[in-house]
């Protein structure tokens, strides 16, 4: 099964007929895609009472991805507003228990920082993370590519298979050691994750002010949607559930590719129509 979605729900005007409209928007989107990303946990960890209302507002069978707390990943350089890293880790599992207990929890993705490279550390650290994650399926993604070059490719994914982490295999541009290359292989018999960057080269290692709108400024072509889709075939074939997101956000352009790649797959969304809903008829104020 090949399921698609978004990172995130509120930054696609193109879905909604009133995008001022914060209110309403999840419940909505469900009408579209059947999963999503959530990440707004990368920036706090959310109390339950959100998480929960989060949850209801989503149809059976709706599927979250959880991007875990900044502070679970080492990108929190300042420190985190816990008492100890038991403390943290504790109330994030708290904040997606609701989810969990609905049956709406697929993983939490551990997406860590571009200087997070392969060293015996790092592996140290990704054991003591799964294992304060235990019973909760998890997701792996690097953001340096010496987890995958030198001959540590197949170590890499060899640990990921034996400590029980989901691969998330990212498209995106390859622009030096913070990028990495596309990884076409499952770890997991269940589920795998695809999580669409775009390929901005000349944006990717830019810095200053708003680098994250200029990263992820690119929509992808007819033909690189088209390679995709065959790749998807191929991880559908080694794991049962292969779930998509794209984060190609700044320009609008997740959404239109997200449906794009729906339509080359001949999936159609949960609602059953591309096409947007219509305007309600106002009433006259004047009829009798």
């Amino acid at each position: 099964m090949i399921r698609i979605g978004l990172a995130g729900w509120g930054d696609h005007p193109s879905l909604y007929r009133h995008a001022r409209q914060a209110r309403g928007k999840l419940a909505e989107y469900g009408g579209w895609f059947d999963i999503v990303e959530v990440d707004a946990s990368f920036y706090a960890i959310q109390p339950e009472r959100v998480t929960a209302k989060w949850t209801s507002e989503t149809p059976d069978g709706f599927g979250f991805i959880v991007k875990a707390y900044q502070g679970m990943t080492g990108h929190a350089r300042g420190g985190a507003p816990h008492e100890d890293t038991a403390a943290m880790f504790a109330a994030f599992r708290a904040s997606i228990e609701p989810m969990r207990a609905a049956g709406k929890l697929l993983a939490v993705l551990f997406q860590y920082p571009p200087w997070f490279d392969c060293t015996r550390e790092h592996v140290d650290k990704l054991r003591e993370a799964r294992a304060r994650m235990d019973g909760i399926p998890c997701a792996l993604e690097f953001r340096n590519r010496t987890w995958f070059e030198g001959g540590m490719r197949e170590r890499t994914l060899a640990f990921m298979k034996r400590e029980g982490w989901i691969h998330s295999v990212c498209d995106e541009t390859q622009a030096g050691e913070g990028s990495i290359p596309i990884v076409e292989e499952a770890t997991d018999g269940g589920l795998t994750i695809v999580r669409f960057h775009g390929r901005n080269a000349a944006g990717w290692n830019a810095g200053g002010p708003g680098w994250r709108d200029v990263r992820y400024l690119y929509r992808y072509s007819e033909a690189e949607l088209a390679e995709w889709a065959r790749r998807l075939e191929r991880l559908e074939a080694q794991s049962e559930t292969v779930c998509v997101i794209f984060n190609n956000n700044s320009g609008g352009d997740a959404a239109d590719n997200a449906l794009q790649l729906m339509r080359m797959l001949g999936q159609r969304p949960p609602r059953g129509s591309f096409d947007p809903p219509a305007e309600p008829e106002q009433m006259d104020l004047f009829d009798l």
